[in-house]
């Protein structure tokens, strides 16, 4: 079993920048791929970033390629995203996930309870 606790979200204005962290409990975290989505009210919850376990893969969407960066520390059970060049339409409720780097809601075993984001244009 994982637990994932996100933080890190808030209000910025477009151009800033923010770093999103999800802590996991258990002590196999170091073993799960780890994913970031997020989900815009009325539509669906689409990837975002994800890494491997060992943090040498890193995969992006196209959105927000460029601007994001995943990464992790398996020594702080800590994923990160780091979040700069902010647009309006990253505005949404940001989820962690465990379990895969797939780029499918249904690939992930585990999921954090959301951190919300938004940027004021």
């Amino acid at each position: 079993q994982v637990q994932l606790v996100e933080s890190g979200g808030g209000l910025v204005q477009a151009g800033g920048f923010l770093r999103l962290s999800c802590a996991a409990s258990g002590r196999t975290f170091g073993i799960y791929g780890m994913g970031w989505f997020r989900q815009a009210p009325g539509k669906e919850r689409e990837f975002v970033a994800a890494i491997s376990w060992s943090g040498g893969n890193t995969y992006y969407a196209d959105s927000v390629k460029g601007r994001f960066t995943i990464s992790r520390n398996n020594a702080k059970n800590t994923v990160y995203l780091q979040m700069n060049s902010l647009k309006p339409e990253d505005t949404a409720v940001y989820y962690c996930a465990a379990g895969s780097t797939g780029r499918l809601v249904s690939e992930y075993s585990y999921w954090g309870q959301g951190t919300q984001v938004t940027v004021s244009s």
